[in-house]
């Protein structure tokens, strides 16, 4: 037993050599990996100002998942709390399924008084207003990355914020933004007062070192 021992000694060696070297080329595969994604989260453009609305009412387009609270003067039954649904659509009494999705609020109401008027009541009175927004995501080199409810007024360190903050790995010079209505990912400076908008997809990158 001790002679079968004594052999498999250098088989031993040789192994634990050769798993080595499968560690080391797997760490280098790694950390070439991590180099190109912070290479290539550096290399995103960085965010126009001009693609970015002074308030959030400005040009603000509607979409699903956001709910709409409809008055309609003098008609109760028609009025109260609508929600975008997953085709883009409101559906009201009466008037039945109604495109919300990619207008801006006031074409909303405007396609709906036509609608209204069209038939249904007489000189009709109505005000909508957002009830409820997009949620915001945050995710990344932070504590608590996830779904979060939408703040008017926040701003990316808010953001972040709500997620906990950063955690040790972070790079805190900036973060990559996705927006609805902007193509593809950007840059954005951490000293940046970016106001965050409904459907902003917020990720912290990891630094280098």
């Amino acid at each position: 037993m001790s002679g079968v021992l004594f052999c498999l000694i250098p088989v031993l060696r040789h192994l634990r050599a050769f798993l080595a070297g499968v560690r080391g080329v797997l760490v280098a595969c790694v950390s070439v990996v991590v180099l190109v994604a912070c290479a290539s989260d550096r290399d995103a453009p960085l965010l126009d100002p001009a693609l970015e609305p002074p308030t959030l009412a400005a040009g603000y387009r509607l979409a699903a998942g956001e709910k709409l609270k409809i008055t309609v003067f003098g008609e109760a039954e028609m009025s109260g709390t609508f929600e975008i649904g997953p085709r883009g659509t409101v559906s009201l009494p009466l008037v039945g399924a109604l495109q919300a999705e990619g207008l801006t609020l006031e074409a909303f109401r405007a396609r709906l008084l036509g609608r209204l008027a069209g038939g249904y009541v007489n000189n009709p009175k109505l005000a909508v207003e957002i009830a409820a927004y997009r949620p915001i995501y945050v995710h990344g080199e932070v504590r608590t990355g996830g779904e979060f409810p939408f703040k008017a007024g926040a701003r990316i360190k808010d953001a972040v914020a709500m997620a906990g903050g950063y955690s040790y790995r972070a790079d805190e010079s900036y973060v990559l933004l996705t927006r609805p209505g902007i193509d593809g990912t950007r840059r954005v400076p951490a000293t940046a007062n970016l106001l965050v908008l409904p459907g902003d997809n917020i990720r912290v990158p990891e630094r280098f070192f």
